[in-house]
């Protein structure tokens, strides 16, 4: 079907501004475009080599910095740690040392108050002993007397009952420590024995124990009470004694 060429209106196009550049801008795009020359494939390849290789660099130098800031970080909390555990070192040590000197002390006091102790028991077993002496010699003495003498048989019995009192006496003595000083034949000894008299007597060494009128006491190595003895004169001079073994050995070493 044609359609009439009378009946299509004709439509006017819509006026558009076209836009005016400039002369002078034109010739200078131109112009640049003229003188910048095409870039080759190798050079393209090399500027995004460049490229990549930059923004590697900065990446890298970015993740360096960024370690050397932790090993800097690290670093301090072990210098930290470090003087930390010197500090507890140090203290351990003292606590050490002082726990040692705590110990040698306790150590210390201990043997001394158990010194101090046994010498306390020992004065007061002393003075014990010492107030006990008296009724002990006179009681001796009274046994002596009493065996000197004709006894009943009754009268004997008791005397035997009586020593035995002593000798119960004198166990619970020795049990303490007491021992009696007795020394009769023996030689003098001014360091445990007092002399009251002189007998002369030719037939045994000279200054030798001849009677004990009062039996001497010693308590650990010291002298309670020396014995009373008369000594003997006019006989041969006592011979030095031997040495021991262990001074005999020590001599001729």
């Amino acid at each position: 079907m044609k359609i009439p060429v009378e009946s299509v209106e004709e439509v006017d196009a819509p006026e558009t501004e076209e836009e005016t550049v400039a002369p002078e801008v034109v010739e200078e795009v131109v112009d640049a475009e003229a003188e910048a020359p095409a870039m080759t494939e190798e050079e393209m390849v090399e500027a995004a080599i460049r490229a990549g290789e930059e923004a590697a660099e900065n990446d890298f130098k970015f993740k360096y910095e960024k370690a050397v800031k932790e090993l800097e970080q690290v670093r301090h909390e072990l210098e930290e740690a470090a003087e930390a555990a010197s500090s507890a070192e140090e203290k351990a040590k003292d606590a050490v040392e002082r726990h040692a000197r705590l110990q040698a002390d306790w150590e210390n006091y201990r043997r001394r108050t158990a010194r101090e102790r046994n010498e306390e028991r020992d004065r007061a077993t002393e003075k014990l002993v010492m107030a006990l002496l008296p009724a002990i010699d006179d009681m001796e003495r009274a046994l002596d007397h009493a065996r000197a003498q004709e006894l009943s048989e009754s009268f004997s019995q008791f005397v035997d009952g009586v020593d035995a009192v002593r000798v119960k006496i004198m166990g619970v003595l020795e049990h303490e420590g007491a021992e009696v000083i007795d020394p009769v034949g023996e030689a003098f000894d001014p360091n445990v024995h007092q002399a009251v008299g002189r007998v002369e007597d030719a037939s045994r060494y000279d200054e030798t124990v001849n009677d004990v009128y009062q039996k001497g006491y010693r308590m650990g190595g010291k002298v309670l009470r020396p014995a009373m003895v008369t000594v003997t004169y006019g006989g041969e001079k006592r011979p030095a004694p031997e040495p021991e073994a262990d001074e005999a050995q020590d001599a001729n070493e």
